[in-house]
């Protein structure tokens, strides 16, 4: 049993958990429950869970040749994003 840092419950560290932490390298405990994460979850706003390994994709307009494409970080508008092609050409090798 382990108490929620953020409602003061008692949760049950599963065996399961456990494993998953193991399996994971973890080194910490959790420190809330499943309701207090997924409530923190999505008071983090835009935090939607990927399936396992995946990345969320955002849509951008590449600043060099113009073609819609999709990057793994959510553009900020202050710096050019570039599609994958231009990306490429622009960055030298082994960087």
């Amino acid at each position: 049993m382990i108490t929620c840092k953020d409602c003061g419950n008692q949760f049950v560290f599963s065996a399961r958990e456990q494993q998953f932490f193991a399996e994971k390298g973890f080194q910490n405990l959790p420190q809330r429950c499943r309701e207090c994460r997924q409530a923190r979850r999505a008071q983090n706003g835009d935090h939607v869970p990927a399936p396992s390994g995946a990345r969320p994709n955002f849509e951008a307009v590449c600043a060099s040749c113009g073609v819609n494409t999709t990057v793994p970080f959510r553009p900020r508008g202050d710096r050019p994003v570039y599609c994958r092609a231009c990306y490429t050409a622009q960055v030298p090798a082994g960087v």
